[in-house]
């Protein structure tokens, strides 16, 4: 193919490129969009806001994908119909069927992609049991930070240019109100004018614009909720630009109340800290989602402590319960952790088996930090927590049945998750957890095309939102029944921007 435009043209006052595809934003869909069309022989140029490309594409362990070469490899035969019938279901059809679809379809082709350019496939890994699984989870070997590598060197390779410390302050337009290119300024505040024929909005959404946050998700406002963490980097780019450049060319928006929740987070900013800080905290934030006993504010048991690792669920559960919750474990609990480990995993990070020996110096600091209490006795852990001591000693003596007869009436936890509390002799503990979420699932109405939409549901000529700034692809919740789409919709999108730009610009020009 042909490009029609050509790169660069430079002025003297002003830095200047003539491209066929201006893309903002250089996480998974960024990437995959830039890379997709070098691979088509267009010419294109990302503008990051951030020092370094990534953004927060650099943190998923794996991505959806179906009908792969490896799954096939693995006699794994789960099938597009199969997924998406599960998914719509979940979701009460209150979503954009024809997009997700379209991404499912893609999804497998795009793990295949990757494939060929060297990411390895660890696994297929899940969070249900077997028969409950769909199998489409392919752990990435490197995890995301392998894909933004592969892909941005790849990209490069093929003359592609991204410029980083350059966010995008506007879209230009021309009189019939095509989008025809972006405004942006670089470090040395100098103007960046790109002329395109496609721009493609990829900047990951609003997780850090608490401004936003504010407007368009109602329980953060709600009066009595706990503050509301977010697991993401400490330097986040994820402001919404993406989402206020569409609304400046008046594009419509879906889904902007919904979130992706994550499981309990101590209340210890920031909180990726807990990802890839120190050995105690890592331990500490283990053990903060062990099976033990999870109470709410009132002393209640409000979730299956079995089901941890389900982080939406527990999201859920937590904003239905004021947005706290405790974990309660006596000392013979806390010495198993140090001796033999935790009984379920902190995703890869700390593991059934492997000691956590810093334990210890974690409890010290987060007593020091307020989001740890120990005490000698059930009611003295019990005031420091603010539950009233009966409560929560009858919270226990209720565990401690439903130990000795290895059944849970109650939640249906795993009979081998119900341990006996030693209710004669401390010390116990107490970790308070936080809800979190990592990322937003509202943004820009598109079609099939990932073609921004106004409110009339036409295509706004010349824009295309990807990834986290598209929305209307989740109800009122993630969910993980098709575990790793988030990713996969991030990485597709931007491939199918791309296809449908290489279609309706230029294959007539072919």
């Amino acid at each position: 193919m042909k490009s029609i435009i050509k790169l660069p043209l430079l002025s003297a006052a002003d830095q200047k490129y003539d491209v066929d595809i201006a893309i903002v934003g250089s996480g998974l869909s960024g990437l995959s969009a830039a890379l997709t069309a070098a691979e088509s022989g267009l010419k294109a140029i990302v503008l990051e806001k951030l020092p370094n490309p990534g953004g927060t594409g650099i943190f998923p362990e794996g991505s959806l994908g179906i009908g792969t070469r490896y799954q096939k490899k693995k006699g794994i035969r789960t099938k597009t119909d199969q997924v998406f019938a599960k998914v719509m279901e979940f979701h009460h059809w209150r979503c954009n069927a024809a997009v997700i679809r379209i991404l499912l379809n893609e999804s497998g082709k795009t793990i295949d992609w990757l494939m060929d350019h060297g990411i390895k496939i660890e696994s297929i890994r899940t969070m249900f049991p077997p028969e409950k699984s769909l199998q489409v989870w392919h752990i990435l070997e490197g995890g995301g930070a392998r894909v933004v590598k592969v892909m941005s060197d790849n990209f490069k390779k093929k003359g592609g240019m991204i410029l980083t410390k350059t966010p995008v302050k506007e879209l230009l337009t021309n009189n019939e109100g095509i989008v025809t290119g972006v405004s942006a300024k670089n470090a040395d505040g100098e103007t960046i004018i790109v002329n395109a024929k496609a721009v493609i909005l990829a900047t990951g959404g609003f997780p850090s614009n608490r401004e936003m946050l504010q407007k368009y998700v109602p329980d953060i406002s709600t009066p009595g909720m706990a503050k509301l963490m977010l697991r993401g980097p400490v330097v986040d780019g994820r402001t919404g630009d993406g989402i206020n450049l569409a609304l400046s060319v008046h594009a419509a928006l879906a889904g902007m109340g919904t979130l992706a929740g994550n499981s309990p987070y101590l209340d210890d900013e920031p909180a990726i800290r807990q990802f890839n800080g120190p050995d105690y905290l890592k331990q500490m934030r283990c053990a903060l989602s062990q099976p033990f006993l999870w109470v709410n504010k009132q002393g209640d048991r409000f979730y299956n402590e079995s089901f941890g690792s389900i982080f939406s669920d527990v999201y859920n559960a937590m904003t239905s319960n004021g947005g706290l919750m405790w974990s309660i474990f006596d000392d013979n609990m806390k010495k198993y952790m140090i001796e033999k480990g935790p009984l379920t995993p902190f995703n890869a990070i700390v593991v059934p088996g492997q000691k956590m020996t810093s334990l210890d110096k974690g409890i010290q600091k987060g007593i020091q930090s307020g989001f740890a209490f120990k005490a000698d006795t059930i009611e003295e852990l019990a005031s420091k927590i603010q539950i009233r001591p009966e409560k929560l000693r009858e919270t226990i003596e209720k565990v401690n049945r439903y130990a000795d007869r290895k059944s849970d009436p109650d939640f249906s936890r795993k009979p081998e998750h119900l341990i006996r509390f030693n209710t004669q002799k401390g010390p116990y503990y107490a970790l308070k957890g936080l809800r979190a979420f990592f990322l937003t699932l509202g943004g820009v109405q598109i079609n099939i095309n990932m073609q921004a939409l106004n409110s009339k549901g036409k295509a706004i000529p010349g824009l295309y939102a990807t990834g986290m700034d598209m929305g209307g692809l989740y109800d009122s919740t993630y969910d993980l029944l098709a575990e790793g789409s988030a990713s996969s919709f991030a990485l597709s999108s931007g491939r199918i921007a791309v296809q449908s730009i290489v279609r309706i610009n230029f294959a007539r020009n072919e």
